[in-house]
């Protein structure tokens, strides 16, 4: 590795996912509070169709539209000796780069939310890169995107959640009906609709009745190849958020007041009317709760750097459901991850640098491990 005054930081946003441009706008957030005199920021633009593209001028990237728009040369992942990326000479819609050069890293900061950033694929190839990575490893970017996994490690674990039925997208078209019978029977109404490996609730609906049910499960299909049902509950929504590795500590606890009849994707973003109360009004002891909640939940999935866990409060009978745990947070001007820990003391810039510290901490744990036989 090149040594240099300052950490060079890779911060890679955009994707694949149905979530590109809530990426870009949790990246502008971290690039606008990353501490530069600390940092050499590498800006990477991972586009819709999957190029890495090194961003020109860093330091006047402004808004999610510069993000998008900024040209830059195309980069391509080294390997273990690489310790880095190789930059194309030539302009990044070019596939025909007539040379190749360096680019040193130090560590990884994905901003990258949902399928090909969040679901540990990334974490997969940056682990074979081997290059320290912001963030929970492969397992626990897996099964923290798969809703339908983290719900059965979840109750293994004895962390209660709402009931539910899963089921493929194929079994959907063969067997319609006997599905249909199944969730009226055994969730009944209103129940929520989730492809299992979306975020910001893209593809979710409420379903009141069987029309609505047939018709939001048809649209979950077209995002994923599994579809969950769940029992909806007349609930509080509590969120608590997770930093640390082996052991890490929790933030104070928030509460989300949707908009709409639920959090979905155009209450989180489009509609600006959902309010966040932090701390959130609960007694004391109920927070403590929560807290340690959220630490079980981290660990049973072995996160790491980072998690929002978030919660489901029974308004009736007080009861707490472990909703689900979101290893790559938002961290949009609206997100609750950095709002809770900036209520618990943490700053944003503080925030950043612990995450980068506890990425450096795992690699350098992951390392005293034997991967070759000797």
């Amino acid at each position: 590795m090149e040594q240099s005054a300052k950490l060079r930081v890779a911060v890679l946003f955009g994707g694949r996912s149905t979530e590109h441009e809530v990426s870009m706008t949790s990246a502008i957030g971290v690039l606008k509070h990353i501490n530069r005199e600390k940092y050499d920021v590498l800006p990477v633009r991972i586009s819709k169709e999957g190029r890495w593209i090194m961003l020109n001028d860093p330091q006047s990237l402004k808004t999610a539209d510069d993000l998008e728009t900024r040209e830059g040369k195309m980069l391509v992942l080294g390997g273990p000796k690489i310790k880095g990326f190789f930059k194309m000479s030539t302009a990044a819609g070019d596939e025909k780069g007539v040379g190749l050069e360096r680019v040193p890293v130090d560590v990884v900061f994905p901003i990258l939310h949902g399928t090909f950033g969040e679901d540990g694929t990334l974490q997969g190839a940056l682990a074979m890169a081997d290059l320290p990575c912001v963030g929970g490893g492969v397992m626990a970017s897996a099964v923290g995107m798969d809703k339908v996994m983290m719900k059965q490690i979840f109750f293994q674990n004895d962390l209660s959640g709402t009931e539910y039925i899963w089921f493929l997208r194929k079994d959907w078209i063969k067997h319609r009906g006997p599905i249909v019978k199944a969730i009226c029977d055994e969730i009944q109404f209103p129940c929520f609709i989730k492809p299992a490996n979306t975020g910001s609730s893209v593809g979710v609906n409420k379903a009141h009745d069987e029309k609505e049910l047939l018709q939001f499960i048809d649209l979950a299909c077209e995002y994923d190849r599994k579809v969950l049902v769940e029992k909806a509950v007349n609930a509080r929504e509590l969120e608590c958020s997770v930093l640390g590795n082996d052991e890490p500590e929790t933030s104070v606890v928030g509460e989300i007041i949707p908009c709409k009849e639920f959090y979905d994707y155009e209450a989180k973003y489009l509609l600006e009317r959902s309010e966040i109360v932090i701390p959130a009004d609960i007694p004391v002891a109920m927070a403590e709760q929560l807290q340690k909640l959220a630490i079980s939940a981290y660990k049973a999935l072995d996160c790491a750097g980072m998690a929002r866990v978030d919660f489901l409060m029974d308004k009736t009978s007080k009861q707490i459901y472990v909703n689900e745990i979101n290893t790559i947070p938002g961290f949009t001007p609206i997100s609750m991850y950095p709002k809770l820990w900036e209520a618990t003391g943490v700053s944003y810039s503080e925030l950043i640098d612990r995450l980068i510290e506890l990425a450096i901490e795992r690699h350098e744990d992951l390392g005293r491990s034997r991967f070759l036989h000797e």
